[in-house]
């Protein structure tokens, strides 16, 4: 079971990246899936998530209007896009399943993460 986020990089201001979370070992199409950053010297925090039945629940107000996840069942992957980057939203950005159709905000009830994916937006 294995989870392997990818997609990072350095962006400008205003700039767009999209992150992949791939799996392997298991199908994601009933499981939740999480998407948390942690930008240095702060704790982490989730950012958004989709649920098993493909509904998506903010955690971050800050990221709402800008960020939207999405599934590919066939391809075992959830891709989170991000638009209209700003230098707030660098950080090392991390997805996470857990064994259930709903999500939660606390990263202490996932099951399997990706390693993360370091997000620049910088001029």
């Amino acid at each position: 079971v294995q989870l392997q986020a990818s997609g990072g990089g350095l962006v400008q201001p205003g700039g767009s990246l999209r992150l992949s979370c791939a799996a392997s070992g298991f199908t994601l199409d009933s499981y939740a899936v999480g998407w948390f950053r942690q930008a240095p010297g702060k704790e982490r925090e989730g950012v958004l998530c989709i649920s098993g039945s493909g509904g998506t629940v903010y955690y971050a107000a800050s990221v709402k209007g800008r960020f939207t996840i999405s599934k590919d069942n066939a391809k075992n992957t959830v891709y989170l896009q991000m638009n209209s980057l700003k230098p707030e939203d660098t950080a090392v950005y991390y997805c996470a399943t857990r064994k259930t159709y709903s999500c939660s905000v606390y990263g202490t009830r996932y099951d399997y993460w990706g390693q993360g994916t370091q997000v620049t937006v910088s001029s």
